[in-house]
C-alpha cells in the first residue's frame, strides 16, 4: 500500500473510530426511558448508568495516551475497538441493571483508548502541517457530528427495536474498523519509552474521577453536599501528589515539563475553558427542543445538525488558511468571538420562534467552536514530538472533559436557579405538584400531565417560560465567557508560529 493510500486510509478508520462512542453518549439519553421500563434501575443506578461510561473514560484518558506511546497505538487501537465492540454487545443485553453499570464502565476503559490512539495516528501519517489542520478539523467536526446524530439514529431505532439496539449497532461498526486498522494502520510508538511509573496510575485516576464527580454531583445537588468537599479534596490531593511525583521522576507518567511549552500550555488551557462555554448548545439541543418545545428525539436530534456542519466548515475549511494569513493566536479570538455571536443570538429565540431564524445561531456557534477547537488541537499534537502525540492528546482530552462538565455544573446552575426565581405557578396548585414544578422542567411538565385540564397548561406554560428566561441567562453568561477566552488565546498563545517545526524530543531527567 502506497503512503498517500495508507494515510487517506487512516484517516477514514480514524473517523468511523471516533464516531461509534460519540454517537453511543447521545444514544443512551434517548434509551433511559425504555431501559428503565425494563430493567427497574432505581435512581441512583440510573445514574451510575448515565456516569460510569464518563467517569471510566476521564480517568483513564491519561494512562491510556502514556500506554499507546509504549505499546504503539496501532496495536492499543485495535484493541480498544474490540474490547468496545464486546462491551457494546453485553450493554446490549444486559440482564440487570448491575450489568449494565458494569457494561457501561467497560465501554469507557475502551473508549479512553480510542481518540488518544486516532490523533496520535493522525499526527504520524500527516506530515504536512496545512494538510494535518484540515484533517483535525475534519476531525473534530464528524465527531461534533456524530454528538447530533446519535438522537438521530437512536430516535429511528427506538421507533421499531428494544433498548439494547442502541448499543448493538456499535458491534459491526468497530469490527470494521478492527479489520480495517489490522491491514492499513502504521505503528506509532515511543522507540524508547522507558519503564512505567505504576503508582502514578492510581493517582492519576484518582485525581482526575475525584474532581469530575465533584463537579457532577455539585450540579446535581448544590455545592453544599458533604460528597462534594469530600471528593474535591481527594481528587486534588490525588493530583498533587501526582504532579509532585512526575516532577521526580526520570521516567514520569507525564512529562510536565511540557507545560513549560507556551504553545501546548497555551492550547490545553484554551481548549479546556473552550469546552466550558460549548455545553450551552448541549443545553439548547437536549432540553430546549425536546421539553419546552416538546419535539420528537428524531425530529430535536435532526434540528441539531446545522451546529455540527458549521462546526465542520469552521474546523476544516476555514481554520487553515486563517492560520496562515492570521496566525493561530488570532484565528482562535475570533473563532471564539464568532461562537460568542452566536450564543447571543440565541437571546433572541423564544417558545413561537420559527426554527430558521435559529440557523445563523446554530452556524455561527458551531463555525466558531470548529475553529478555535481545530487549532488549539492542532497546536498540543504539532507542539511536542511524535513519539509524545499519545500523552499530549490525552492530557488535552482529559482537560477538555474537565471544562466540559464544570460548564455542565455551572451553567446548568444558573439555568435552574433562574428558573426557580422567575417561575410563576397559578394559585391553587397542590404543594406536591408546586414542589415537583420547582425541580426543573421535566419534572414540571409531568405534574402538569397529571393535574385537571386548564390547571396543567398553566403550570406547563409557566415552567416553559421560566425554561427559556433561565436558559437565555445561561447562554448569556456562555457568550460572555467565549469573549474572555478570545482575550485568554491572544496572551497565551501569542508568538506561537503560524507552522510550528517539530520539537526535539527532551532530556528524561527529573525537574528539581
Amino acid at each position: 500500500m502506497n503512503s498517500s493510500a495508507r494515510k487517506w486510509g487512516t484517516f477514514a478508520i480514524c473517523l468511523l473510530v471516533s464516531l461509534v462512542p460519540n454517537i453511543d453518549l447521545t444514544a443512551l439519553n434517548q434509551a433511559v426511558p425504555h431501559l428503565s421500563a425494563d430493567l427497574r434501575p432505581s435512581a441512583t443506578q440510573i445514574l451510575w448508568i448515565a456516569d460510569a461510561y464518563g467517569f471510566a473514560l476521564a480517568g483513564l484518558l491519561i494512562t491510556m495516551g502514556v500506554v499507546g506511546d509504549r505499546i504503539g497505538h496501532k496495536k492499543l487501537l485495535l484493541v480498544g475497538t474490540a474490547v468496545f465492540a464486546a462491551a457494546s454487545a453485553v450493554t446490549a443485553y444486559a440482564p440487570s441493571a448491575e450489568s449494565l453499570i458494569a457494561a457501561r464502565a467497560l465501554l469507557g476503559v475502551a473508549g479512553a483508548t480510542l481518540m488518544p490512539s486516532c490523533l496520535s495516528l493522525i499526527r504520524r501519517v500527516f506530515t504536512d502541517p496545512k494538510e494535518r489542520t484540515v484533517a483535525i478539523g475534519a476531525f473534530s467536526g464528524v465527531a461534533g457530528l456524530a454528538v447530533g446524530l446519535g438522537p438521530v439514529i437512536s430516535g429511528a431505532l427506538l421507533d421499531h427495536f428494544w433498548w439494547g439496539s442502541v448499543f448493538l449497532i456499535n458491534v459491526p461498526l468497530m469490527a470494521a474498523a478492527f479489520l480495517a486498522g489490522a491491514v492499513v494502520l502504521p505503528e506509532s510508538r515511543n522507540p524508547a519509552p522507558g519503564r512505567l511509573d505504576l503508582p502514578s496510575v492510581p493517582l492519576s485516576i484518582i485525581g482526575v474521577i475525584g474532581l469530575v464527580y465533584a463537579v457532577k454531583v455539585a450540579a446535581a445537588d448544590g455545592p453544599g453536599e458533604p460528597r462534594v468537599l469530600v471528593s474535591a479534596l481527594a481528587g486534588a490531593l490525588a493530583l498533587a501528589v501526582f504532579l509532585v511525583r512526575q516532577g521526580r521522576l526520570a521516567e514520569p507518567l507525564i512529562d510536565i515539563r511540557l507545560f513549560r511549552r507556551p504553545a501546548f500550555a497555551g492550547a490545553v488551557g484554551t481548549n479546556m475553558i473552550a469546552m466550558f462555554t460549548l455545553v450551552a448548545q448541549s443545553l439548547i439541543f437536549s432540553l430546549f427542543f425536546q421539553l419546552a418545545l416538546g419535539w420528537s428525539p428524531l425530529k430535536a436530534g435532526l434540528a441539531g445538525l446545522p451546529g455540527a456542519g458549521g462546526a465542520i466548515i469552521g474546523g476544516a475549511a476555514l481554520a487553515p488558511p486563517l492560520i496562515t494569513a492570521l496566525g493561530r493566536a488570532r484565528v482562535v479570538a475570533i473563532g471564539m468571538l464568532v461562537a460568542a455571536a452566536g450564543f447571543t443570538l440565541y437571546l433572541t429565540i423564544g417558545l413561537h420562534t420559527s426554527y430558521w431564524l435559529m440557523l445563523p445561531a446554530m452556524l455561527l456557534g458551531g463555525c466558531g467552536m470548529g475553529m478555535a477547537m481545530t487549532v488549539t488541537a492542532d497546536t498540543v499534537l504539532a507542539s511536542v514530538p511524535k513519539d509524545r502525540s499519545g500523552a499530549a492528546s490525552a492530557i488535552s482530552e482529559t482537560a477538555t472533559e474537565l471544562g466540559g462538565a464544570l460548564g455542565m455544573a455551572v451553567l446548568g446552575s444558573i439555568l435552574t436557579a433562574v428558573y426557580r426565581n422567575v417561575l410563576d405557578l397559578p394559585a391553587g396548585l397542590p404543594a406536591p405538584a408546586a414542589s415537583a414544578a420547582r425541580d426543573g422542567l421535566g419534572a414540571a411538565l409531568q405534574a402538569a400531565a397529571e393535574l385537571p385540564g386548564t390547571l396543567g397548561a398553566q403550570v406547563a406554560a409557566a415552567a416553559r417560560g421560566a425554561f427559556v428566561d433561565g436558559m437565555h441567562a445561561a447562554l448569556a453568561c456562555s457568550a460572555g465567557f467565549a469573549a474572555l477566552v478570545a482575550v485568554f488565546a491572544l496572551v497565551t498563545l501569542r508568538g506561537v508560529p503560524k507552522v510550528i517545526s517539530e520539537p526535539e524530543e527532551p532530556e528524561l531527567t527529573p525537574v528539581r
